[in-house]
């Protein structure tokens, strides 16, 4: 099975109106940036985007956000985004703000098949409202359901022509689970390597895990807020 793509537009080509799509990274870091290209160029609509932020404004998803192209985000923080708070207030966009644990859980959930897991964090809060509640050695927990999603986009250092993967330093963050996670998994890389180059030892996620696979350029790895002290 071949899993080489020539690039982002070819790997997200069947990417449908509606679709759900995990995308890895925590904040700028790790984002699937070509990936994200390629879809506001594609110009699908009604998506639901499962992620751990919204992006900025004129950067990762907040350019998806910016073209209407995002009909749902279910993510754990979106402060750095005013048009998604634009779009929220209006009622413009649908919201599900889950703590962060949560959402590596039912990433992890859905990566491992389990149709749900247990968690304390948000008892007694607006989280665990509409959800089943149950009780453990005195202790309450709610029941959350893993992820279903159609794709997963993510994004490596460097990949090989199997599929395997390895992410470099922060930039691992929610890649590795939602590889796991999404029924089609999209990897975009840096460097794109034959199979068999890359030590077993240093690799995070198996081939078995990732469909399709690019080698990107040109990458911006933009930082959402640098703060240095004053030159003297």
């Amino acid at each position: 099975m071949n899993k080489v793509y020539t690039d982002a537009s070819d790997a997200i080509a069947d990417i449908h109106d509606g679709a759900v799509l995990m995308l890895g990274g925590f904040g700028l870091c790790g984002i699937p940036e070509h990936c994200i290209a390629a879809l506001v160029a594609k110009g699908v609509k009604g998506l639901t985007c499962i992620s751990n932020n919204a992006g900025v404004d004129d950067f990762g998803i907040g350019l998806m956000l910016q073209q209407k192209q995002v009909k749902k985000m279910i993510s754990s923080y979106v402060g750095e985004n005013q048009e998604f708070e634009r779009q929220l207030l209006s009622g413009e966009l649908e919201v599900e703000l889950i703590p962060q644990g949560t959402l590596a859980l039912r990433c992890l959930a859905a990566g491992y098949g389990m149709p749900a897991v247990f968690t304390p964090a948000g008892v007694g809060t607006e989280v665990a409202e509409g959800k089943e509640v149950r009780r453990f050695n005195d202790k309450e927990y709610l029941m959350e359901m893993a992820f279903e999603s159609d794709f997963a986009l993510v994004k490596a250092w460097k990949g090989d022509t199997h599929g395997n993967l390895i992410f470099k330093d922060t930039a691992r963050n929610f890649n590795p689970l939602m590889a796991m996670a999404g029924k089609i998994t999209i990897a975009e890389v840096e460097m794109l390597v034959p199979a068999g180059e890359l030590n077993p030892n240093e690799i995070h996620t198996p081939g078995i895990y990732v469909n399709r696979i690019f080698e990107g350029r040109n990458y911006e790895k933009r930082i959402e807020q640098r703060t240095v002290r004053p030159r003297s």
